[in-house]
């Protein structure tokens, strides 16, 4: 059946009310809305604009983030560890569900359920919400009847994994910031200010000195040619984007990251502790080894490091262990391939995988903290060279005019 969306009136308080609900046809929608105590103002097929011509612009600010997969994958979890039925959890995961696109999905996919689909199977039609790993491992738990233990291990894994990327977003995010407004700051200085005072200047017949008029010649380049830097930093950033999206161009600055004297520490932990996770929850879920290291190399998110773990899952494939070619690339710390080849001789790989994960994170935890340390004063230091070095270049020529008058 086809997805609607919704706008209408609720009877009982005149509020507007707005979802997403599945019927045969429109007229079957406006009768279950009428049912429910809604007056139809709008309706049309989910992806479509409404009617009455508008774009649905709220869904733009309503979209489906990680917490929310996380947050329904559990409440799946908790409903069929209970004893409820597949069909009947997933309706009552619908009726939870305050995302109309999440909402629209979990609908289909309990449709298709209904029908004798399988729940990966399912799943798989929304791979923008339900990744390839989220698919696999919810296929090894249907096959290996261990569903409920599989989505409590892929909400736990989801949550850590959102947890990593905003300490490390929350991080870049405040000397970003003091970035952009040490740049802002700096522009308006040399664009209206310094423009404004060397006027003062050209009315005494006395020589300035060579950094003022350094300045001075840096201000009119900018304020007569600030449309030609413009095009020219508008063309760099989209230049570096296109090359950065070659394969050569990637896989070098992709090296670049992890070679880097600041980030490349924190990019290669990061790394790490994804490796280490998705791996282990992926062999803890019953998903074979060779399937598992195929699906880890996607959420790496740097294809130097993507590299290693193929060519790890073809020394697997010829016999070979795991932590060997991982130490020879020289990317991989000595004390994680130990683990892991320790884990592999002793059959506790997962629990191994786990350990790394954990020191990974706390290592993180550490190395966020000082960066974070590092980085306000270092970005508060540069804003105020920046801003005293144009300050000093204008002050101290008005203090010789003031003494020769």
């Amino acid at each position: 059946m086809p997805l609607y969306r919704y706008e209408g009136l609720r009877r009982s308080d005149g509020k507007t009310v707005r979802g997403v609900l599945d019927a045969e046809s429109e007229k079957a929608l406006l009768a279950a809305l009428r049912r429910d105590g809604i007056l139809p103002v709008s309706t049309a097929v989910k992806g479509q604009d409404v009617q009455r011509g508008e774009v649905d612009f709220g869904r733009y600010f309503n979209r489906v983030k990680k917490f929310d997969i996380a947050l329904t994958t559990r409440q799946l979890a908790t409903l069929t560890r209970s004893g409820v039925s597949l069909v009947e959890s997933l309706t009552a995961v619908i009726d939870q569900c305050d995302k109309p696109d999440l909402k629209a999905a979990i609908t289909d996919v309990r449709d298709q359920v209904n029908q004798g689909s399988s729940l990966s199977d399912a799943f798989a039609r929304y791979p923008k919400m339900f990744d390839k790993l989220f698919c696999n491992m919810v296929n090894a738990g249907e096959q290996s009847g261990t569903l409920e233990q599989v989505l409590e291990r892929l909400a736990d894994f989801i949550e850590a994994q959102d947890r990593l990327k905003n300490k490390v977003v929350g991080a870049m995010a405040y000397p970003a910031f003091m970035l952009v407004v040490g740049i802002i700051v700096i522009n308006i200085l040399m664009v209206v200010v310094v423009p404004k005072v060397t006027t003062i200047f050209e009315s005494f017949d006395k020589q300035l000195p060579v950094y003022t008029r350094a300045l001075v010649a840096l201000s009119d380049f900018m304020a007569s040619w600030w449309w030609l830097l413009l095009i020219i930093g508008v063309g760099a950033v989209y230049g570096f984007r296109r090359w950065k999206h070659t394969p050569k161009g990637e896989f070098a600055w992709h090296r670049f990251v992890l070679r880097s004297p600041l980030f490349g520490k924190l990019a290669m932990m990061v790394a790490i502790s994804r490796f280490a996770k998705t791996l282990s929850t992926l062999l803890a879920s019953g998903v074979p080894l060779l399937t598992a290291m195929d699906i880890t190399r996607g959420v790496l998110g740097n294809v130097v490091l993507e590299k290693v773990v193929v060519d790890a899952s073809e020394s697997i494939r010829e016999g070979e262990s795991i932590a060997d070619p991982l130490k020879a690339s020289g990317y991989f710390p000595p004390v994680v391939t130990h683990m892991i080849a320790v884990g592999e001789r002793t059959g506790q790989l997962e629990n191994m995988l786990e350990n790394v994960s954990s020191s990974y994170d706390a290592q993180v935890d550490a190395k966020v903290l000082a960066l974070t340390s590092l980085l306000e004063p270092l970005m508060i230091v540069i804003m105020g060279i920046g801003a005293g070095g144009i300050a000093a270049a204008i002050l101290l020529p008005l203090v010789q005019i003031n003494q020769f008058i």
